[in-house]
């Protein structure tokens, strides 16, 4: 059995199952819910419940809320269960300015390999801290001695019990290298997020396009999760440069999203195709090359580009110049040089 929440005053509206919080319903439907540590401590997720009732099957901090919060109907959302249908009064998060950048603690829960100079660093976070991001912003890995390291967050929010990265070997780098060699899982690491506005706009109906270009896939990969998960069906069309077909170390996700959805296009584009890419039939080239060959014109086109700064600037002039508004492009270059 579930009831229907609706939120002002947005309209947005979700289903929560029965034994499900109105926290993790929202999340689970990707809406932008403000929520901090998930145990009903911080406060963070609190709401006016305008109509319906609920109940708590957990306790919370009961210094989360005063005594005028109670006698309004304001409630934890992270322990507070749906009994009716329900229309909840809250602020949602629609921009970085909406979520708190916080310090915090993550075990190293997997490390895979996905290329031989690429590997996917999972990590979880502590039950007593959750972090809030929106789809393609980055944390900071703090090293010993002060340095940080920063890295695209690849999934999406709605899937955030744990933090995936994707991160490529640099020869001589103060942490990948430790990380390809010595790394455990286990191991705990302390990093600081969410940061960057590099994020996808939710709201927005026109046609979209996303530039990867290596590991810039990462912010891209999360971005399109989320897509997905909100059942937005803005024309999607997903361009990831690499130099070689090896390179496209997520290309059986990439082709499964473009044969499921009908509004998602995948482009994979070679720069350097060698001996070991003959029987390559696809795009080759400067990956934002292959973008102006298909368009015309940019001009009602959210577009997106992750990756190393000579194609993010290239991409930016080559666009602008057929019609790509500057409030419609959204960039993240990838600074690697040789200390990663």
């Amino acid at each position: 059995m579930s009831n229907r929440v609706q939120l002002q005053p947005s309209g947005n509206e979700f289903e929560v199952s029965d034994g499900e919080t109105i926290l993790d319903a929202a999340l689970e439907h990707g809406v932008s819910f403000p929520y901090g540590c998930q145990n009903g401590f911080c406060g963070v997720c609190k709401a006016r419940i305008v109509s319906g009732e609920y109940e708590y099957q957990d306790k919370y901090n009961a210094q989360s809320l005063t005594e005028d919060e109670l006698a309004n109907n304001v409630v934890i959302c992270c322990k507070a269960e749906a009994r009716s249908d329900l229309v909840v009064e809250v602020h949602e998060v629609v921009g970085v300015e909406d979520i708190e950048v916080r310090t915090m603690p993550v075990k190293v829960s997997k490390i895979e390999r996905l290329a031989d100079d690429v590997i996917r660093l999972n990590l979880r976070q502590s039950e007593d801290e959750s972090l809030q991001f929106l789809a393609g912003q980055y944390i900071e890995v703090i090293l010993e001695g002060g340095h940080r390291r920063a890295f695209s967050i690849a999934n999406a929010p709605h899937n955030s019990s744990e933090i995936e990265l994707h991160l490529r070997l640099v020869s001589g780098g103060l942490f990948t290298p430790y990380v390809f060699n010595e790394m455990k899982e286990k191991e705990i690491l302390r990093i600081e997020g969410p940061l960057g506005t590099f994020f996808l706009r939710e709201d927005s109906d026109w046609d979209v396009v996303m530039v990867a270009g290596g590991t810039g896939f990462a912010p891209i990969k999360g971005m399109v999760e989320h897509m997905i998960e909100l059942g937005m069906e803005n024309p999607l069309k997903i361009y990831w440069g690499v130099r070689s077909e090896q390179d496209l170390y997520l290309n059986e996700l990439a082709t499964e999203w473009a044969a499921t959805y009908e509004n998602i296009s995948y482009i994979p584009v070679l720069s350097d195709p060698g001996v070991i890419d003959q029987g390559w039939e696809g795009r080759t080239g400067f990956v934002h090359q292959a973008v102006v060959d298909d368009h015309s014109d940019l001009s009602a086109v959210d577009l997106y580009m992750a990756g190393p700064p000579i194609m993010v600037n290239a991409g930016k002039s080559a666009f602008n110049a057929i019609g790509l508004a500057e409030d419609h492009l959204y960039s993240d270059s990838f600074e690697v040089a040789g200390e990663s």
